[in-house]
């Protein structure tokens, strides 16, 4: 597991939210506000965040990792304390009541009350009343909870990949700002929350002020995994570039056996293989998009060749059945997939296939030199509370946020994760807290989206997941580069929200031959004038007061 014993804990694709729409309709009057030019007005907002005082970073040193993050890589737990060690003296709250507006990926729980919820509220000193609203629908009721203030929970979790529209005018006028309580050292006062990191708090900066409190998010989120006991049982090797990439597959597919060397690399090849930017690059000072580069290009021509030879499963181009089963069942052997379900795969399969063997490639890259990874997102999400004029309110949900980012291996952070001893979990050999049904019944899954502990990888049962997650993500450090605006709140016009999508959706036409290059190069004319040129305007004026 990462940063919390959360089953229920989501992170969206990338790519599959790139293409949502904007719903800035829900906030008409903020958008009658603002009659000045968006580009000047986005880079003065970026100007004045850097120069807004970010919480001082003070590691907490409670319980040492036993494999340490390398270059901001996930630190690794394979052992657990014997003597959980407290890291917040009394309870934070002072008998206040607080509404949170989170999201579920679960059963929506209202009038949430039971031994869990009850046991956490006597730890924070206060009651947690939770709002939730199914993932899917979460930006819509928001939306229309932000356009009424008054009836804007005390406690908000926002998408830190996906905000509502306007959300960056929406900030000021609802939220609090947090900078005159946590900026610089006044952050002492919350050991816990000092001790997140630097780029997550940036995160949460808009308009010259510190807003949001992160949940901090890992830098490598994605891998190509082949199946290590297919690759060993054919005598293969893993490939460093794509002609070896090609060769391989090759080797593997044969559709006798019912075996296709790889399901659909729409993002692994691009992003992973090739080092195509996820949006934003600069070349020369000058601001250039995915489509443009030729490493997208070389991408889409790879993947042509991989349907050519017939090298995918054929379910891929028929948009049926499902990704993660074939590569399970070994009826494709290479599959790209995010890094949270690697160890609950591999525990789930072996279960009935001890073979199994679920292996990260390391070092890919198409021309065989260094490969270009781009930086994971430093929150996942963040969280907002409600302005008010009452200082020690704000003061006390600080004190509650600061409880639930106690990191791993500490009294809270167990108290948060896993309830009462002999009620939601018992120990296990090393001291261990394993999880009863009550955890899972009584659980609300969502406190993870407010805030966390900085993340940590830890697995009771695997250890040796553990050591092997935790290695190859400190190798993949080494080849990490930072987007244009990484960290920054830049807010993407309205206008612009979904002048991605027909790229996508000819990415797949083209791949699967019903669409050529050239296709793909007229595409791209069409894409710069129907706003892509626009908006590169919009975003170089931002970069440049960046670079001053």
């Amino acid at each position: 597991m990462n940063d919390l014993a959360d089953p229920r804990r989501f992170t969206p694709s990338r790519r599959a939210l790139l293409g949502a729409l904007g719903i800035g309709a829900a906030f008409p009057a903020l958008a009658a506000c603002g009659g000045g030019d968006p580009k000047e007005e986005a880079a003065e907002d970026v100007a004045a965040n850097a120069e807004v005082e970010l919480p001082t970073y003070t590691e907490q040193t409670a319980v040492e990792p036993d494999i340490p993050g390398v270059n901001g890589s996930t630190p690794g737990y394979t052992t657990y304390p014997q003597d959980l060690p407290q890291t917040v003296d009394a309870p934070p709250g002072s008998g206040s009541t607080f509404t949170l507006m989170v999201p579920t990926w679960s059963a929506v729980k209202s009038n949430l009350s039971n031994a869990y919820t009850q046991a956490l509220d006597e730890a924070l000193g206060a009651t947690l009343e939770y709002q939730m609203t199914t993932g899917n629908d979460y930006r819509d009721k928001q939306a229309a909870v932000f356009a009424s203030p008054d009836d804007v929970a005390d406690w908000v979790s926002v998408f830190g990949w996906n905000p509502p529209a306007r959300f960056d005018q929406a900030v000021e006028s609802v939220f609090q700002d947090l900078t005159p309580f946590i900026g610089g050292d006044k952050i002492s006062k919350w050991k816990n929350l000092a001790n997140l990191p630097t780029a997550a708090w940036q995160f949460g900066v808009f308009k010259g002020k510190l807003y949001g409190i992160p949940v901090p998010g890992e830098i490598v989120t994605d891998a190509i995994f082949y199946r290590g006991d297919i690759f060993e049982e054919l005598g293969l090797e893993a490939p460093t570039n794509a002609d070896e990439f090609l060769a391989v597959c090759e080797e593997i597919t044969d559709p006798g056996a019912n075996r296709w060397a790889t399901n659909d690399m729409n993002t692994g090849a691009p992003n992973l293989m090739f080092g195509a930017p996820p949006d934003w690059r600069i070349d020369d000072g000058k601001l250039v998009y995915r489509w443009e580069t030729q490493e997208y290009r070389d991408a889409l021509e790879f993947q042509i060749q991989l349907f050519e030879k017939g090298l995918v499963h054929p379910d891929v181009a028929a948009d049926t059945g499902d990704a993660k089963q074939r590569f399970e069942s070994g009826q494709v052997a290479i599959h790209y997939d995010g890094v949270g379900a690697w160890g609950e795969s591999t525990k789930r399969v072996q279960a009935s296939n001890p073979d199994y063997r679920q292996v990260p490639m390391s070092g890919l890259s198409a021309s065989g030199g260094d490969p270009i990874r781009y930086k994971g997102s430093a929150a996942n999400f963040f969280s907002f509370l409600k302005k008010s004029d009452d200082t020690a309110r704000i003061e006390e949900l600080l004190g509650i946020a600061n409880y639930l980012a106690a990191p791993f291996g500490t009294k809270e952070w167990e108290t948060v994760n896993f309830g009462v001893e002999g009620t939601h979990f018992e120990r296990g050999e090393g001291g261990t807290p394993e999880a009863t049904e009550a955890l899972a019944n009584e659980h609300p899954g969502v406190l993870s989206t407010l805030v966390t502990g900085p993340v940590a990888k830890y697995d009771f049962t695997d250890p040796d997941h553990v050591k092997e997650y935790c290695e190859w993500m400190a190798g993949e450090t080494q080849y990490m580069v930072e987007g244009p605006f990484y960290g920054q709140q830049v807010p993407k016009p309205a206008e612009y929200a979904s002048l991605d999508q027909p790229m996508y959706d000819l990415e797949k036409d083209i791949v699967r031959g019903r669409k050529t290059m050239d296709d793909f190069d007229a595409a791209v004319e069409t894409w710069r004038s129907n706003g892509g040129d626009r908006m590169r305007e919009y975003y170089q004026g931002i970069y440049d007061e960046l670079e001053k």
